[in-house]
């Protein structure tokens, strides 16, 4: 049994571990703000991201399906993890030496343990065993197989690939010798259970390591290199706790950086083609081991290229696609040709503009360094096709286009290709493209790829689905949009949405939705077309008001109609999570305004002045909020916030603190608020925002004051009681005074 970590070891770890680092292992992330930081959420499918992290509060927090944490709980969602694991992972990834209480035993060992921290320990030792192994006299054969493909020592190395002796129990005796038991060895894959006992899996062979994205080590793939070897030509892992062939790729963790970077994943189909890509110049090269390209392994790709569907992988003239974009190398082969079939069912999961390249003569990368050099593998990769037309091509190519029987059986074949394809901009540029290559009219090509697609003949050609319109839509209305916006959703949906002002308004009337900017405002600077996400008096002021700057952030996760978080398959929908106490409606302009208070309360605390703390158990309406500023003030307020001094780790240690303080129910919302990107996104101007909202909460509360003065003095008598009413008069003088003050009158 594990014993119980010290807390200030925990808090240790919690402020060493960059969780920008942890969680930019997993997804690209890219700046969403001051301080802010957001990506594709590695929790559940999405095409634009909603993940956010706040590295200043340590912070993360998805908009769409509702997960939201520190580091520690980020490992132990993404790994699976108990949580003293995940604090042990990333003690011995920070530096951090754990102690434990007295009494309650030490970190998990022994026989019954088999822990993702064990198994990944048995990994790691080993790769190093067998990378060793690959320089003694018995690895001859496996050094002459790199040396007959152009690796040598060095590339052997940077790849970390090894040899497994001959023996049955060469690895066991090793892994032994460091603490590992057999069960923890059977469970990680490393070793085969027999009716004679336990003996290693890999044996006479060439092994690379198969890492994770974050560089451990969690299988490894074997190339038989002996006659007498009556074992498959290649021989991976099996499916254990650590490794899931749908969820790896080989070389992923050398690749992930440059992907990042270039926008572009190679995907190869051998350990030698990785290497020889990469050693060419092609440092984006993965491939799958021993499956074919699935949708798991298209939701890691989507994650590291950034992938959204605002951006939709279109090409540019120069052949660069904007949106990022996945490359496929496959033999010119039959083979080959499936294989692409399959990545074309795949395609339609991402949105990551897809391309094939293939090798006429039928080389892979490794076999085309070797004969004709890096360059022609850079062009290569460089000469791709668009995958669906070399999809549409390859159906074409099995039939007899020299004769008109043979043209309509292509149609036939081909048009349900082209139905398939889901984006409505490419599907008609397919047929149009379609009919060239037949030679055949486009109108006949049109119909006959609406009818493969079950599309009813008046639909033909256009894209009632897809944000393009439909009929009875107003000019100047635009559905659809981030949240699947539809042309009759309720108030407070986010389709993008834009609408004209009803006649006879005198051009106020709200935008579409109600939470949309006032259309025709010109009095006060605001827009027929609101920015997206802004309320209708984000910021702008209303008469009388004098709150100033921006009252939410420019570009808000998606909300349903009620105002709470729903997840992209629909607000409210399947992925949205339950929660006790749920976000209040973003309508109300005075739930708005409190919510910002208290983010910036969690993330700026020592930019918030001193009148906060002297905000009553009352200053809150919305009862959400109000169990929140009641932590905070639990937490001992601003000034306990200022006590733990300015620094990096500051706002994540206030937050924490908070936290502690709140009940299970508020939790989720206190990450929320903490993670929430700021509307202000000049850091020069972030700390009068951070004056102007909480002035605008205690300008609120006077105003609430003023009102219940004013209703006090209206009823009390002066002849009855001269002195209670003096009192009265001079309490409200002294409100007024105090609001004007406020307001800068």
């Amino acid at each position: 049994m594990a014993g119980l970590i010290r807390r200030e070891d925990v808090d240790a770890v919690r402020e060493r571990a960059r969780i920008e680092d942890v969680v930019g292992e997993h997804v690209t992330l890219k700046t969403a703000g001051v301080g802010s930081m957001k990506g594709l959420c590695p929790f559940h499918d999405e095409r634009s991201p909603s993940f956010h992290v706040r590295p200043q509060v340590g912070r993360y927090h998805c908009f769409g399906c509702g997960e939201g944490g520190d580091v520690i709980s980020f490992v132990q969602k993404i790994d699976g993890l108990p949580f003293a694991e995940a604090v042990e992972y990333l003690a011995g990834r920070v530096g951090v030496q754990l102690r434990y209480e007295e009494g309650t035993g030490g970190p998990r060992s022994g026989p019954d343990t088999g822990t993702r921290r064990r198994l990944i320990d048995a990994h790691g030792v080993a790769a190093q065993f067998y990378a060793e192994q690959l320089a003694s006299p018995a690895a001859a054969a496996g050094r002459a197989f790199l040396a007959e493909r152009g690796f040598d020592r060095s590339h052997a190395e940077h790849f970390g690939v090894g040899f497994a002796p001959q023996g049955w129990d060469s690895l066991l005796r090793h892994l032994r010798g460091r603490g590992f038991t057999e069960s923890e060895l059977v469970a990680s894959g490393l070793m085969s259970q027999g009716s004679r006992g336990v003996y290693d899996r890999f044996r006479g062979r060439l092994v690379w390591p198969i890492r994770e994205v974050t560089g451990d080590v969690v299988g490894f793939g074997a190339r038989k290199l002996f006659e007498e070897d009556q074992g498959p030509k290649y021989l991976n892992t099996p499916e254990t706790a650590l490794y899931k062939k749908s969820q790896v790729l080989y070389g992923l963790d050398l690749a992930k950086r440059e992907i990042a970077k270039a926008r572009q994943v190679v995907v190869v189909e051998g350990y030698t083609d990785v290497m020889a890509a990469h050693l060419s110049g092609v440092p984006t090269a993965v491939a799958t081991c021993g499956t074919a390209f699935g949708a798991e392994h298209a939701r890691i790709v989507r994650r590291l290229l950034g992938d959204s569907a605002v951006t939709g992988g279109v090409q540019l003239a120069s052949g660069a696609s904007v949106g990022g974009e996945i490359i496929f190398t496959f033999d010119g082969d039959a083979a080959g040709q499936k294989a692409a079939m399959r990545a074309f069912g795949e395609d339609q999961s991402f949105s990551a503009q897809t391309f094939v390249a293939v090798e006429p003569s039928g080389m892979d990368p490794c076999d085309l360094r070797q004969a004709r050099g890096p360059d022609a593998v850079r062009a290569l990769v460089s000469g791709r096709q668009p995958l669906f037309e070399f999809v549409i091509r390859t159906t074409l190519a099995a039939h007899d286009l020299e004769t008109a029987e043979g043209r309509v059986a292509a149609l036939r074949a081909a048009a349900p290709v082209v139905a398939g394809i889901r984006d409505a901009a490419l599907r008609p540029e397919y047929a149009r493209m379609l009919a060239g290559w037949l030679g055949m009219d486009a109108d006949s090509v049109r119909t006959a790829v609406a009818r493969a697609g079950g599309e009813p003949e008046g639909q033909r050609g256009r894209a009632a689905d897809h944000g393009r319109g439909r009929p009875g839509e107003q000019t100047g209305e635009r559905a659809g949009g981030r949240g699947g916006g539809r042309p009759d959703a309720s108030a407070g949906d986010r389709g993008d949405r834009w609408t004209r002002s009803p006649a006879g308004d005198g051009g106020r009337g709200r935008a579409g939705d109600g939470a949309r900017g006032h259309v025709g405002d010109s009095g006060r600077g605001r827009h027929a077309e609101a920015p997206r996400g802004r309320h209708a008096d984000q910021g702008r002021g209303r008469p009388g008001e004098s709150w100033g700057g921006s009252w939410g952030p420019p570009e808000e996760p998606p909300y349903d109609a009620a105002g709470e978080v729903g997840s992209e398959r629909g607000p409210g929908g399947p992925g949205a999570p339950e929660r006790a106490l749920p976000s209040p409606d973003r309508r109300d302009p005075v739930a708005r305004l409190e919510r910002q208070v208290l983010e910036v309360a969690l993330q700026q605390p020592l930019l918030v002045p001193a009148d906060f703390d002297l905000l009553g158990a009352d200053a809150f309406a919305v009862p959400a909020f109000r169990v929140v500023h009641e932590a905070i003030r639990a937490a001992g307020g601003m000034t306990a916030a200022r006590e733990l001094a300015a620094g990096p780790t500051a706002a994540a240690a206030w937050v924490e603190r908070v936290s502690e303080e709140a009940g299970a129910p508020v939790l989720p919302l206190i990450t929320e608020l903490a993670v929430m990107p700021l509307p202000e996104d000049r850091p020069a101007a972030v700390e009068t925002y951070v004056r102007g909202v909480v002035a605008a909460l205690i300008d609120l509360g006077v105003t609430r004051d003023i009102a219940a003065a004013r209703s006090r003095l209206q009823r009390m008598d002066p002849a009855g009681d001269l002195d209670a009413y003096q009192a009265a008069f001079a309490e409200l003088v002294a409100l007024e005074t105090r609001r004007r003050a406020l307001r800068g009158g």
